[in-house]
């Protein structure tokens, strides 16, 4: 399978690794090209989706700043991709263009993978930008109580929350200063911000706001352990960490690119084997 990546500074993305392993493990072998549009001023998401298409490609995965034009640019739209109105998947068959948000389905499948039939509760997410809304539609999904939505942008959270309600899923919105009070409340306590990662660290909640009966999901993956996730463990909540997102969110776009059931259902077989090896390899390269 020719496989690719379409976005805006991609050269040091890990999906091609994730991508020919799973081809090698599946025996579903692929490739997997980055086309980043820093380095081709003029092309366009449009542009280069006809070139792959033109060149027999499978299908790509697409990042920002093109997910939610991905939707448009579809024949065919899935669950995912329909409920968070972005995609990070396209694929290609006849012609059509099948989109797909697996941000959505990968993080539904890491949350089942880690804390198994838990019910999410009353959820507080932060960070309501696109894995943000990915991740709330997920919780939704999920069966989540309530989505509680914090973000700095008090008019972005909201719109988020009107969407949510809008399908069907029980969602509100809280003011920066809310945040120790509403946590308290929370089942799950949820960081979809950049806030943790290598180049941006910190916590975005105080440690002592984490309880044993809580359990917590952290969307940044570099480093694998953050210091949410350390001030989690601290406290003996459940984790679900964000290496989970880009593993299942990965297994979930290359079934949808394989048409070989037998090796859709090894893919699966397989996710759990992929999250150990990319959470120690993200902690050597941090030890390193």
């Amino acid at each position: 399978m020719k496989l690719g990546l379409i976005g805006k500074g991609i050269m040091n993305s890990s999906s091609p690794d994730l991508h020919v392993r799973l081809g090698e493990l599946t025996g579903a072998p692929a490739s997997y090209d980055l086309f980043d549009t820093n380095e081709q001023p003029t092309a366009s998401l449009d542009s280069e989706v006809r070139r792959v298409m033109a060149q027999s490609y499978r299908g790509v995965n697409v990042t920002y700043p093109y997910k939610e034009e991905a939707v448009r640019l579809a024949t065919r739209v899935g669950e995912g991709a329909r409920l968070v109105g972005a995609a990070n998947t396209l694929v290609f068959h006849d012609g059509e263009i099948q989109a797909e948000n697996t941000d959505f389905t990968g993080f539904i499948s890491g949350y089942r993978a880690t804390v198994g039939d838990r019910h999410p509760g009353r959820v507080l997410l932060i960070g309501t930008g696109g894995v943000g809304k990915a991740v709330a539609f997920g919780l939704g999904k999920l069966g989540a109580e309530e989505i509680v939505l914090m973000d700095l942008d008090a008019g972005k959270s909201q719109r988020l929350a009107n969407e949510l309600i809008n399908a069907g899923f029980p969602a509100s919105t809280i003011a920066p200063e809310a945040l120790e009070t509403t946590a308290a409340r929370c089942d799950g306590l949820v960081n979809c911000t950049p806030i943790g990662h290598e180049k941006n660290p910190g916590c975005p909640l105080s440690a002592a706001l984490i309880r044993r009966d809580q359990w917590i999901f952290d969307a940044v993956y570099v480093p694998a352990v953050t210091e949410f996730i350390i001030a989690a463990h601290a406290a003996d909540a459940q984790v679900v960490s964000g290496v989970s997102l880009f593993v299942f969110q990965g297994v979930d776009a290359f079934k949808f690119f394989c048409e070989d059931a037998e090796k859709r259902a090894l893919a699966d077989e397989k996710a759990e084997t992929l999250f150990d090896h990319y959470k120690q390899t993200l902690l050597q390269e941090k030890n390193a």
